[in-house]
């Protein structure tokens, strides 16, 4: 039994190093995260507002012939740009709709890994320090508890910002998301009644 308590010991504590790699990592991306959001958020109150004051003014057609005047890059006005090809293939404005579904969803699911992995990493990096720390503070050796527990405390808190971090732009990438796909809709359901 001794054999195997040891194993298990060894075996935890050495996944420590891989934790912390994989915690730093995803804390890079979180931050990379954080300022690709940033760039759609400043993108979107260009476009979106501009498509939202067009489509109040114009009929569909017309704003679909001024496409043109937007800025490339947005995905909103790029599928905007395939159904106004498309205006009389119900299947290709269909499948356009489903294109931009399957582009949000994965973009959404980069918020979702760092949502799930954070906590996740951010608590094994919290249980697998304890144990050297309560064998520290058994042997008398409080140095090595407090270094084992401020390795601890400190992956729990990058943990928790890293699922903070994909929280956040999740819920406001999910409403951007349904604010695009509900301009799709209506142009789509628009452009199948001619």
């Amino acid at each position: 039994m001794d054999f195997i308590n040891n194993a298990l010991y060894w075996l935890t504590t050495g996944m420590l190093v891989p934790v912390i790699i994989f915690l730093l990592f995803f804390f890079v991306r979180s931050l990379l995260l954080t300022g690709c959001f940033y760039g759609r958020y400043v993108a979107r109150m260009k476009v979106n507002v501009r498509v939202r004051q067009s489509l109040d003014r114009m009929t569909v057609g017309e704003f679909l012939d001024t496409l043109g005047d937007y800025p490339e890059g947005s995905a909103l006005v790029a599928s905007l740009g395939r159904m106004s090809r498309f205006r009389t293939s119900a299947p290709a404005i269909d499948r356009t709709l489903g294109d931009y579904e399957i582009a949000a969803s994965k973009e959404l699911g980069k918020s979702k890994l760092l949502i799930k992995l954070g906590p996740v990493l951010g608590l094994m990096g919290t249980l697998i320090p304890m144990g050297p720390a309560l064998t520290g503070l058994a042997t008398g050796d409080v140095a090595a508890m407090a270094q084992n527990m401020t390795v601890a405390f400190a992956t729990t808190v990058v943990g928790l910002v890293i699922g903070t971090v994909g929280f956040m732009t999740l819920q406001v990438g999910q409403r951007w998301s349904a604010d695009d796909m509900n301009i799709l809709e209506y142009v789509a359901s628009t452009l199948k009644e001619r």
